[in-house]
């Protein structure tokens, strides 16, 4: 700085450069310079490093370089898949996978080095959320989807987060235990979903024992239970779980004691960005060594939740506890028996 007017001067010096401080010239040399200036051009250096990399995983990464452009990362949820992602009183996407999805929205952020990220939160559905994905209108989908190798030949998967089973609900004035209970009524399922699918192909190798019937979302095929327009509900057992406990009635339902089908849950992303994918398992697998995935799933779990506080009561199995032990992102069934 002027040793007279205090101003900064980053040009080089030269004798012939000084400060007009009132009358007399007052001239200086690099050794008058503070250490300051050396300061901010050695933070200047590390935050250009910073940038440099950040723009360097954006340029590896279309979802990322996308999201860097824009400030804005575009959030798949389900508006009724509780307790995973659903929406709370005040109409806000809540849950498990909402819970992880926001873990990973922040290590997005800090990756890229922006100083704020918006969320941008796209409804979907069972039908809907693999379109969008694969369109590039959601980024990440945090609901309950089924990890398959049918699925992954369209979009890519997380490890996984959550084993479920496929099980049926009944009225437990007309309890549906096996399959063969089954036998001359309807089951009913959701559009787009491997329960539907499951439940049509034993329909098939059993001889067409029962009618199977394909509703647009979840509320509709508890509905079709509720009014006794089939006699049971095939889905994950963790829903139908949720569904149970959120319903007026709780008392009045009942789930089967049989498996169908093992359904391990991921996040869903687009296919052919493994840089994201790998920001995306880094994110999950170090709330799973941390301990801090035991805190959210309790939240979830084993604790009343919105919108009625009701609780689950679902502790974590043997199961559950190997997949956090020792990640993996296989969709094979057989890995999580």
């Amino acid at each position: 700085a002027c040793g007279r007017c205090g101003r900064w001067g980053l040009r080089r010096w030269s004798p012939a450069r000084s400060c007009e401080g009132g009358g007399a010239r007052r001239r200086y040399s690099p050794r008058t310079l503070p250490l300051l200036p050396v300061r901010l051009r050695t933070f200047s250096l590390a935050s250009l490093l910073l940038a440099g990399a950040a723009a360097a995983h954006a340029q590896a990464s279309p979802t990322l370089r996308r999201i860097q452009e824009a400030g804005v990362i575009s959030i798949g949820y389900r508006d009724a898949s509780v307790p995973f992602s659903y929406l709370d009183e005040q109409q806000r996407p809540v849950g498990y996978s909402i819970d992880l999805c926001r873990r990973i929205v922040e290590a997005t952020r800090r990756k890229l080095g922006l100083r704020d990220i918006e969320t941008r939160w796209v409804a979907v559905n069972a039908a809907t959320r693999i379109p969008l994905v694969v369109n590039g209108l959601v980024d990440l989908e945090c609901g309950s989807t089924t990890h398959t190798a049918e699925r992954q030949r369209q979009v890519a998967f997380s490890v996984t987060m959550f084993v479920a089973s496929t099980r049926l609900l009944a009225r437990k004035s007309t309890p549906v235990d096996r399959l063969e209970d089954l036998r001359g009524g309807a089951v009913v399922s959701t559009v787009g979903t491997t329960n539907l699918k499951i439940m049509q192909d034993l329909n098939q190798r059993g001889g067409g024992e029962f009618t199977v019937l394909a509703v647009p979302d979840d509320n509709e095929a508890f509905r079709m239970v509720q009014t006794e327009r089939a006699r049971a509900y095939a889905m994950d057992d963790v829903l139908l779980h949720g569904l149970i406990a959120t319903s007026a009635n709780p008392a009045d339902y009942t789930v089967s004691s049989e498996t169908l089908s093992v359904e391990p849950y991921a996040l869903m992303l687009r296919k052919g960005d493994p840089v994201f994918k790998s920001l995306v398992d880094e994110t999950l697998t170090g709330l799973y060594r941390s301990g801090e995935i035991e805190a959210i799933y309790r939240r979830w779990f084993l604790s009343p939740i919105p919108p009625k506080g009701a609780n689950l009561r679902l502790p974590l199995s043997p199961v559950q506890q190997r997949v956090f032990a020792r990640p993996t992102d296989s969709p094979d069934p057989a890995a999580y028996r």
